[in-house]
This record gives C-alpha cells, structure tokens and sequence, in this order.
C-alpha cells in the first residue's frame, strides 16, 4: 500500500497511467498489465477470485478530499492543494477564501457545508460532480433528464427514475473513489475504492462510490468474447518475453522513455493509436532539434547536436526491438478495448459530450482496474473515444 505521502506526490503530478502504457515502465510493469488484463477478464468471466476490481472513472471536478483530521478530530475540507508541502485544509469558509480564489472556493464552501452531514469517518477522496445551479433539466430523445457537465462529459439522469429523485433537491453531488486511513496525515495510506453505504443518506449531498455495478449481468464475457480476450493475452505474453530484454535496457533511459510517453499521446490527439517505428525515430530527431534551433550558443547546440545523434543512432539499431516493443502496447490497447466495450454495456447514467450542435452520445471516462492484493491502479480507457476530447472539448471546470 502507497505512504500517504506517495500517494500526494501522484496526485501533484498527471493522472493515473493508462494500462497499455505500463510498458513503458520496464519489464515488470509490462507483466503487470498483462495481468490486469487476465484479473478483469476473469471478472468479467464471473470468477470470484480475480485479485482485480473495476471502478468507474467518474468525470468531475474539482477533486474533493474531506473528512476528520485525525491530528485534531476536526472535519475540513480541500482541494488537491491538501497534498501541498503547506497543505491548504480547511475548517471553516474563511479558511476557504483565506486558501483559495476563483470558483474553487463556491465548491468547497458547499462541500464543507453539506458533506459533514453524512457524516463522514476517516478521509475521503471524491470528484464533485455538481454544486448549486449545476443542475439543468434538458429533453433528450423525448424525455426530461437531469443534467450536469463538471468537466468534459455531461451526464444525464431521467427526472422519474430514482437517481433522478434523489438529485431533485440536492444541494450537491460527489462521486467517492479513495479512502485514506492513519494516526496522522504525514502517515496515512490511501486505499481505492470506497463504500458509500455507510454513510448517512442526506437529501441535500447525492453521493455514489465509484465501484462497477453490475446489477443486471449483462457485461458477461460469452464464450466467444473469452475465446477472443485469452488469446490476446497469450499473444500478449509472448510478445513480453522478446521485449523483455529491450523494455530493462530503456527504462534508464529518460529522454527515451519521456519520448516515447510524448509520442503515444501525440498520436491520440491526431485520432490513432498506431505507433510506428520510423515515425518515432524522426518524431525524437525533430523534437530534439527544435531543442537544438532555441540554443544560443554554438557550444550548446553542438554538444545538444552530438547527444541527439547518439540517441537517434541507437535507436535505429533498434528497429526490431522497438517493433516488438509496438506489437506488445498493441495488444493490450486491444484487449482493453474488447475489455472497456463489456464494462461500459451496464452504463444506468447517459454520458454526452457536449457539441454545438447539441449533445452526442459517449462512453463513460472510463475504468480503474484495481489489485486487490497490492492495491496498484491502473486507468482502463478509450483513449480514441475520451482522451481525444479530453485534449479538444471546450472545459468550464473548476480547478482546485
């Protein structure tokens, strides 16, 4: 299980990593996701031992993190900025304005207010998924929903079903993914995944957890689908053994490795997920040079010349490598998806993005598969379907 402090420097950094891109994190990490992808399939199989859980990944902001500071048996509130070398932890709604500014201190003004109601035992981590006024009521294929956009998805619940109910008068909602426990906050440890039913239910807070429900056993795996998800694990293992070698050899290499994570992601935002070896090497010489024309001096571009030609000369000495290294990130982009497309058949929520030519039907975020022996986490997620957007769309979040 992560420190606390472990866990804050994750949340100070990007996101979560995408379970394909495990593989650039050495041989280990690669093993690492092909188990996930063979924990989540027996899941998905029924099988209840699978070491492995799926949560939701709920699309809100900000970041919620509240609850009883052990250190002084006080309820607070925060942002992300609660993981700061000076933590902003809030007691009080001067706390809030004397911490923040912005939007951010609307939110967390509700949140203080509404969620010690619950109340709540230890420390959670949410995404705030509406607050006062968030909520719109909009006809969609003929019938009233309730919607609310946080950040890039909007999500949309039918005015008579019983979600819809009991958003009718709350005051806000959060969706809880991370429970933290410890005799203080410099020790604590962060678990994911949390239980809401212990919590007291309030009109004025709609609250969920984020753990995959499959109350209709629809997302199944038939035999077929099993046949077809076994065989790219098998494909997939295989292809870990000859890039095994490759992947411990690389992983010391920083500007390859922050390179290759670069690629991958300037790839989605063009709409692919093909990654090609040819088009890396000149992805890496280009990037570099663009470094080598901002230099100034002589000096400085020769020597920045010099290294770029030897990591460019290496890497063509690796072409079959770097190939296999592709195929194996491929399959497991492919078996996620087979994987995502069975999670995502049970959705009791419409998810929308939000067009100018009104809303267009879309998948949820996403999933986060979790260990449940090492508590490890990685993102399941249609990169082409979300992450694209995610890059694109138009945001009007509330960054804490």
């Amino acid at each position: 299980m992560k420190t606390f402090n472990e866990y804050l420097e994750e949340g100070k950094n990007t996101h979560m990593i995408h379970v394909e891109d495990l593989v650039f994190e050495g041989s280990k990490k690669a093993k690492e996701a092909v188990s996930f992808l063979e924990e989540i399939a027996k899941m998905l199989d029924g099988n209840t031992k699978s070491r492995t859980n799926a949560t939701v990944k709920w699309d809100g902001a900000p970041a919620i993190i509240c609850g009883i500071n052990p250190e002084n048996k006080k309820f607070f509130v925060g942002s992300k900025s609660v993981f700061n070398k000076k933590p902003k932890i809030n007691y009080t709604p001067s706390d809030i304005r004397k911490n923040h500014s912005g939007g951010v201190v609307g939110k967390l003004t509700t949140a203080l207010k509404y969620l010690k109601k619950l109340p709540i035992r230890g420390v959670l981590q949410g995404d705030m998924m509406f607050g006062p006024g968030d909520v719109k009521t909009k006809t969609i294929d003929g019938t009233n929903h309730y919607v609310f956009t946080p950040n890039t998805i909007t999500y949309a619940i039918p005015v008579d079903s019983n979600e819809g109910k009991r958003i009718n008068g709350a005051k806000m909602g959060i969706v809880f993914h991370t429970s933290y426990s410890g005799r203080d906050i410099s020790s604590m440890s962060a678990s994911f995944g949390v239980n809401v039913n212990s919590l007291k239910r309030n009109k004025s807070v709609w609250v969920d957890d984020a753990k995959f429900k499959d109350v209709s056993g629809t997302a199944t795996l038939t035999k077929s689908e099993s046949t077809n998800i076994n065989s790219i694990i098998s494909t997939a293992k295989k292809q870990l053994q000859s890039s095994k070698s490759f992947l411990d050899n690389i992983i010391g290499n920083k500007t390859i490795i922050d390179n290759l994570n670069i690629y991958a992601n300037s790839k989605v935002r063009t709409g692919s997920l093909n990654l090609s070896t040819k088009e890396f090497i000149t992805f890496v010489n280009d990037k570099i040079q663009g470094q080598i024309d901002s230099l100034k001096t002589e000096g400085a571009k020769k020597k920045k010349e010099s290294a770029r030609n030897e990591i460019v000369k290496y890497l063509n000495s690796k072409n079959t490598e770097l190939d296999s290294l592709f195929s194996l990130r491929s399959s497991l982009t492919k078996g996620k998806i087979l994987l995502l497309r069975k999670l995502e058949s049970v959705k009791s929520i419409g998810t929308f993005i939000q067009t100018t030519d009104g809303f267009k039907v879309t998948k949820p975020e996403g999933y986060v598969a979790i260990d449940k022996h090492t508590n490890g986490a990685v993102k399941f997620v249609d990169r082409l379907e979300f992450s694209k957007a995610n890059f694109t769309v138009d945001k009007n979040w509330i960054k804490g």
